[in-house]
């Protein structure tokens, strides 16, 4: 295996981003048409499972939003892990459902020294500039995003 394939296929993407749509595996695809085979890590997928997973380490809560806290514990640890150990991170404000997490995430790609590639649309401009003015490179589709990690390997 050459040097180059073997770096290629040892890219850790952290994708952050809302978990309801498809994007991340456009982001796969677009990253396939450029030849480059990548491990994308991110925020658990599956809606329920994040909700519940502090119960189901802990134990049933007392109340609601003890369940929702020792959910988010668990899932922080998850990003947490996943982020440090992360190449890049390409955080995607997409068009539909409220962003804090991708704000959250890509606040830690940043504070961890992870190499953020923002996606946003037009709109998102004055919303997101305090968080472009700390990206490594702020784009507007996916396709850019995975035009700028192919560039890497040129």
């Amino acid at each position: 295996m050459s040097d180059e394939k073997r770096v290629r296929d040892d890219l850790i993407i952290y994708a952050a981003g809302e978990i309801h749509s498809d994007w991340r595996d456009q982001l796969r695809g677009h990253l396939e048409e450029f030849g480059i085979d990548t491990y994308i890590v991110g925020p658990q997928e599956v809606h329920d499972r994040s909700d519940s997973v502090g119960e189901d380490i802990l134990g049933e809560q007392p109340a609601p939003v003890y369940r929702d806290l020792m959910g988010a514990r668990v899932n922080t640890l998850r990003t947490r892990v996943l982020m440090q150990r992360a190449d890049v991170c390409v955080a995607y404000f997409g068009p539909k459902y409220k962003q804090w997490n991708t704000a959250l995430d890509a606040g830690a790609a940043i504070a961890s020294g992870v190499p953020l590639i923002l996606v946003r649309s037009e709109e998102n401009v004055h919303a997101l500039k305090e968080l472009d003015a700390l990206a490594s490179l702020t784009v507007e589709t996916l396709e850019q995003a995975a035009q700028a990690v192919a560039y890497i390997f040129e």
